[in-house]
């Protein structure tokens, strides 16, 4: 935890535990600076939906980005949040929130087993090692990326005890809920708001293809709002 404390936290690569597919999630939640993350995690429903949103990152991770950003516990006091949050619990049919604070995100509705696994499956990615091709600490032109190790002679490829691990099956998380969001839902693709109608809002949400203009994507949006959809990349 001391070595956290010290580490100079200059962009949100530096964090620990950071990959590079984090930066897109969190700009999406408008957050692309160690500050904006910061205030993020000091509050709590923030940090939950980074926890719940990125896949890859847990509890543990969180813990490690907060003592590195200096985040403190108790940042709001808590007769300012309190009226709040019964507002929210007293009504569920529609969200009554003030005016750019956070809105909690629509859930699925998942039997007992699948959010067990769901957890289970999240504990399993921030457990697993980070798998490193063959020699890449000697030759950086080969960079970090996964490659099997193919070599006849190949210490990597035998498991020989003193290499580092080899891709496998061992490492998969639970079959059940393999591909889905980390939410729960099951993620749908969309490219026009008439796909829109075959989809369950109880287990599925929908992606907007990257090739959707901004009028269309607009209007997917205003359509999945009404069919009480969850859009997972939406525009605001």
């Amino acid at each position: 935890m001391s070595n956290n404390k010290k580490k100079q936290i200059k962009e949100l690569a530096d964090l620990s535990h950071y990959k590079e597919e984090y930066t897109a999630q969190l700009e999406a939640m408008d957050i692309s600076s160690p500050a904006d993350l910061k205030k993020a995690l000091a509050d709590k429903e923030r940090a939950k939906a980074i926890e719940d949103e990125i896949d890859g990152v847990g509890p543990k991770t969180i813990a490690a980005w907060k003592a590195e950003l200096g985040v403190e516990t108790a940042m709001v006091p808590a007769a300012e949040t309190a009226p709040a949050k019964q507002e929210v619990e007293i009504v569920s049919a529609a969200e009554v929130v003030e005016e750019g604070a956070y809105q909690v995100k629509k859930k699925p509705q998942l039997d007992a087993e699948t959010k067990r696994l769901l957890a289970l499956r999240n504990e399993m990615s921030n457990d697993r090692i980070a798998f490193l091709r063959q020699e890449w600490f000697r030759f950086p032109r080969l960079g970090e990326k996964w490659r099997k190790p193919r070599g006849m002679h190949s210490k990597m490829r035998r498991h020989i005890s003193y290499r580092p691990n080899v891709v496998s099956v061992g490492y998969r998380g639970p079959e059940k809920v393999r591909g889905l969001h980390p939410s729960g839902f099951q993620e749908v693709m969309v490219y026009n708001a008439d796909q829109l109608e075959n989809v369950d809002p109880k287990t599925q949400a929908v992606r907007v293809g990257s090739s959707v203009g901004f009028k269309k994507r607009q209007a997917i949006e205003a359509r999945a709002d009404e069919l009480g959809i969850r859009v997972l990349n939406r525009t605001g």
